[in-house]
């Protein structure tokens, strides 16, 4: 059987709203390493395959998403204390 290439609707890797695990690395500081690890026990942001070769990409907005849980999770003070 022949794999057939069907596009993700309206993203690209081209226009910056997928991202390699390396480009997740690069622009949001998170270790390569750390996001494999993520992926293979399923946490972390959401991540899916793309291509022939199965490369691991990540949606900005799912980064985003989850970084804004992570700190609403794990945020302390900033509170107006009386």
């Amino acid at each position: 059987m022949r794999y057939q290439h069907r596009a993700v609707k309206g993203a690209s890797v081209a226009d910056g709203d997928l991202l390699h695990t390396k480009q997740v690395e690069q622009e949001y500081g998170i270790n390569a390493g750390t996001l494999r690890f993520w992926r293979c026990t399923d946490q972390g942001p959401a991540s899916f395959t793309l291509g022939p070769r199965g490369r691991v990409v990540y949606r900005r907005s799912e980064i985003e998403r989850w970084l804004a849980e992570q700190e609403q999770a794990t945020r302390r003070g900033g509170g107006d204390a009386a």
